[in-house]
């Protein structure tokens, strides 16, 4: 019998996994949260050898302009789809205040589900764009069993990081957590 597969929700925030530019060798100067989350999820067909996934478009923005009121759109939509099913939740977000909205969540969701953010170095128009490979890890840990009672976490660069523990320490690294 074929176990059925884990259903995932990924909502978009913007950040630089998000970001464009008009050149594919360019890893600054883009503008973060111009690629929608479609677009994203589009990129990575595989994460649907993984999970059945649904997507929402949060907010589109360069997380330096994170704000309380998506914190608290993304807290009430993170519940609000826990208690309708989803097996767990996956968020697109901008590095620069990453933390902050990790451990805001890790405070505020009451679930045993996980919940994990992602994002990347490097904007989805760069050839080196990290942003697929994180997503793709996002979406499998989410999928694992043993992502259950985690905290909320962050999963960039092959890393898997707890929202209290989580420092972002260079602005350009690939390896900035």
């Amino acid at each position: 019998m074929k176990k059925a597969k884990s259903r995932i929700a990924i909502l978009g925030t913007g950040g630089t996994i998000a970001g464009f530019i008009d050149s594919t060798i360019a890893t600054t100067g883009y503008t973060a949260g111009a690629i929608d989350i479609d677009v994203l999820i589009k990129a990575v067909p595989q994460i649907r050898d993984l999970a059945d996934i649904s997507w929402e478009q949060i907010a589109n923005i360069d997380s330096s302009n994170m704000c309380d009121e998506i914190w608290l759109r993304l807290a009430k939509k993170i519940a609000k789809l826990f208690a309708e099913g989803i097996d767990g939740v996956v968020i697109t977000h901008g590095t620069d205040t990453m933390e902050e909205t990790a451990y805001f969540l890790n405070l505020t969701i009451k679930s045993d589900k996980p919940v994990v953010l992602v994002g990347a170095m490097r904007p989805s128009t760069a050839i080196s764009a990290d942003g697929p490979k994180n997503l793709y890890n996002a979406v499998a840990l989410v999928a694992n069993k043993e992502a259950k009672n985690k905290g909320v976490m962050v999963a960039i660069n092959d890393k898997i990081l707890s929202a209290r523990g989580v420092v972002k320490t260079h602005s350009l690294n690939v390896d900035a957590f």
